[in-house]
């Protein structure tokens, strides 16, 4: 099935506000419909889930159990993660 223009314009329209959305920095108006639209759009969710899983890979590598502080990360790991991010926002959305 060939993707409507329609439907390739919500999912960039999504990718635009999505880290404010997983951070919870967004109107209840576009939460809600941000949320719908994950739930409908596989690739979206799918993009939604990737930036999930790094903030949490990120946020354990910070988190350092034995009690002395934070763990640097990796500034390799982080330009990874910046291309990575890029790439994303360069390839815009398609449709799921």
């Amino acid at each position: 099935m060939v993707p409507s223009m329609l439907s390739m314009a919500r999912c960039w329209q999504v990718m635009r506000v999505l880290q404010a959305h997983l951070d919870g920095e967004v109107d209840v108006e576009t939460a809600t419909w941000v949320s719908t639209h994950l739930e409908e759009c596989r690739r979206c969710g799918m993009e939604a889930a990737t930036y999930q899983s790094i903030k949490l890979a990120l946020a354990e590598r910070i988190d350092d159990p034995t009690g002395h502080g934070a763990v640097p990360v990796d500034p390799a790991v982080l330009r990874r993660l910046e291309r990575f991010a890029a790439s994303l926002s360069e390839g815009g959305a398609t449709t799921g």
